[in-house]
């Protein structure tokens, strides 16, 4: 197959963008219990290698536990982790999400910060949920959170090269193929498109939206 040109690469981004828009018009975060910045940034840190589906089952029972930031930071991390203890990694989750509230506590004044660079300083916050948080809680667009869903799509797509192989390159090219105006959705409407249609093992081809748009795909047409 010859190689794409970058004008060619762009025009394809952005017809597969349009497609996703009308198929996920309304795409939400996945994750539903949570009612402030706070909660969210504990969310996301406990969905990182799980599903959002586990972290819905254990938020609920961790809020009613603790419901203020006050409240967690005081916690015994044996009971943190016994309400979690269902989801991946969850002694070191547990022990973030302590250190998390008490840093937000003694050095943001009880508010979760609104910059990448102050969010990745809190322990078990990465950039992947740093976009969350600033994209979801704040309304702040600074980036494209690349969790596995995004970093797959975005190879099967062939949209960044095979050299681009961790999530913070994958997020590095995806910024400079799309427009600014096209960031903020992108995350929920490619995790969408890979749990219903590009499943990892078993991809929907021919039942695909994309399928022309996708080298991967036996329709393809470039």
């Amino acid at each position: 197959m010859p190689r794409e040109s970058m004008a060619n690469k762009r025009a394809r981004a952005l017809e597969i963008a349009q497609r996703m828009d009308e198929h996920y018009p309304e795409a939400e975060c996945a994750l539903l219990y949570w009612d402030n910045p706070f909660r969210l940034t504990i969310a996301v840190l406990l969905s990182a290698q799980t599903t959002d589906a586990a972290v819905n089952k254990v938020t609920p029972k961790l809020w009613e536990k603790y419901p203020t930031i006050e409240s967690l930071a005081e916690a015994d991390v044996r009971d943190v982790e016994n309400i979690i203890r269902t989801i991946g990694f969850f002694h070191t989750k547990a022990a973030n999400c302590i250190k998390c509230a008490r840093m937000i506590l003694s050095e943001y004044g009880g508010e979760v910060p609104q910059t990448m660079e102050d969010l990745q300083r809190l322990p078990g916050v990465g950039r992947k949920t740093a976009n969350i948080v600033l994209n979801e809680g704040f309304g702040i667009v600074e980036g494209i959170a690349v969790d596995t869903h995004v970093f797959r799509i975005a190879h099967k797509l062939n949209l960044v090269g095979k050299k681009v192989d961790s999530p913070a390159k994958t997020e590095e090219a995806l910024l400079k193929l799309y427009p600014k105006e096209y960031w903020k959705p992108i995350n929920h409407q490619w995790v969408l498109f890979g749990r219903e249609t590009c499943i990892a093992h078993r991809p929907q081809c021919d039942a695909c939206f994309l399928a022309d748009l996708c080298p991967s795909s036996p329709t393809y047409s470039a």
